[in-house]
């Protein structure tokens, strides 16, 4: 098992791992590292949005689809030509 030192921990932030701790009947490391592997858990290493994906789905999904009425869209205007001396106005 791996070994890990963090340096420049504010008091208050201690304070609140050793609160949690006690109010779970642990010691602080063990604590910080449950809080470690609830934050890591199923967590996909890449930057594609998957793992975001997945999560809001997973907490979607069970209540249902939603039916979205889609209004009709109204074509492109041209684009502005820039050659004619009074364009835009």
């Amino acid at each position: 098992m791996a070994t890990m030192t963090i340096r420049n921990l504010d008091d208050d932030l201690k304070t609140l791992l050793r609160l949690r701790a006690a109010r779970h009947g642990q010691s602080m490391e063990e604590e910080a590292r449950s809080i470690l592997r609830a934050a890591l858990a199923g967590r996909v290493e890449d930057d594609s949005g998957a793992a975001l994906y997945a999560a809001i789905r997973a907490r979607v999904e069970p209540l249902g689809g939603v039916e979205l009425e889609l209004p009709a869209r109204d074509p492109q205007r041209d684009p502005p030509d820039f050659d004619e001396p009074d364009a835009g106005k």
